[in-house]
């Protein structure tokens, strides 16, 4: 297995900047994910990664070995691609068993290597059966055992699950982490999908416009964004933003709008942001609803839409004065609040998240 490094990694497609300057490393063993828009660079990235694309400038270091202008086939990478990619008229152990056959290797070592693949994805009673009869996650998988018959260095998965459907979707993103681990290839994961990166990786690199706005665990990107891009794309429904100035008073600092003042909790830690323009991010479950008609902190509203989830609610509210802007509160199921129903949005929990509104980056 590898550890890969990436330092100062552009990629030009004539005036077009794919990649920007990206520096990145992910330790031996572990999942990386490229996250991000389309084309923000994720994609430019991983051919780089895998030798179809070369480098406009930069390195890119398996261990500590350069291999860009490597040629693919001499950095012992392999890849899953998003469809599947098998031969349809071969069964599940004959398209593991391609990559060594290729290679010319002997024929009990391929035997042992693809018994002990299928064992680890556990596709034993599938062995014989030809993929044409498989359904899309486990076509997927014989793709994942294809990959790694051959003990590559790096294992790269571009979009692997895009067109599985939800239930499949579930099941193999734990399939592949769980593989990942077992096998202990170093890995990336290329996706748009925010909820693969965060369930399936280690840790996750949010790309923007080709450039590198956030690197860090599910956990540190979910709780502490780097910039309001970041705080934007990460988390369902979106973090919620509000933009004033705060100011002090005696029972807490007070964030100061269009559409009034909103009260901030006394632990917020706020002190030092006094008297500036901000924008204050708040998750969906870190505010509350309140009726309207009684006095009490919080911005005046009313219901725009309410969508059933479940275990919680999503509750939409469009605050007096703001315009289309939406704030989005999660409540439970048996909250009375209806669309139409006018509302005051407070705020519950000191976790806030604190922007400087020209750069956009954390303070």
């Amino acid at each position: 297995m590898a550890r890969i490094r990436i330092e100062h990694l552009w990629k030009r497609y004539g005036p077009v900047e794919a990649v920007r300057d990206l520096s990145l490393a992910c330790a031996d063993g572990l999942l990386l994910a490229l996250l991000g828009p389309s084309g923000c660079g994720k994609t430019s990235t991983l051919k780089m990664l895998a030798g179809i694309e070369d480098a406009s400038a930069g390195g890119i270091y398996f261990d500590d070995r350069p291999v860009v202008g490597l040629a693919a086939a001499a950095r012992n990478v392999a890849m899953v691609f998003e469809d599947y990619a098998l031969y349809p008229h071969l069964t599940v152990a004959q398209n593991i068993a391609f990559p060594l056959e290729i290679r010319g290797r002997a024929r009990d070592e391929i035997r042992r290597a693809t018994d002990d693949v299928i064992t680890l994805l556990g596709l034993t009673p599938l062995r014989d059966t030809g993929v044409r009869a498989l359904s899309g996650g486990a076509q997927q998988r014989v793709g994942i055992g294809r990959a790694l018959v051959r003990r590559p260095a790096v294992l790269l998965f571009d979009e692997p699950l895009s067109h599985l459907d939800g239930a499949q979707k579930g099941g193999l993103r734990a399939e592949i982490k769980r593989l990942q681990r077992e096998s202990g290839v170093t890995s990336v994961l290329v996706t748009h999908d925010q909820t693969e990166a965060m369930a399936m990786a280690d840790q996750v690199a949010v790309m923007d416009q080709g450039v590198l706005q956030q690197v860090g665990s599910p956990d540190d990107l979910y709780e502490r964004p780097a910039n309001l891009f970041v705080a934007q794309f990460i988390g369902e429904p979106p973090m919620n933003l509000l933009r004033g100035r705060l100011e002090g008073r005696g029972d807490g600092p007070v964030l100061r709008g269009v559409s009034g003042d909103l009260v901030l909790p006394a632990a917020a830690h706020l002190a030092d942001r006094l008297r500036t323009d901000v924008v204050v991010g708040v998750r969906s479950e870190h505010l509350r609803l309140g009726d309207a008609s009684t006095a009490g902190p919080g911005l005046p509203g009313a219901v725009f839409f309410r969508e059933p989830r479940g275990d919680s609610d999503m509750v939409l509210v469009e605050i007096d004065g703001s315009g289309s802007a939406h704030l989005a509160v999660e409540v439970e199921p048996a909250a009375p609040w209806r669309a139409g129903d006018r509302v005051r949005v407070g705020v519950t929990d000191a976790r806030l998240h604190v922007f400087d509104p020209v750069s956009g980056t954390r303070v």
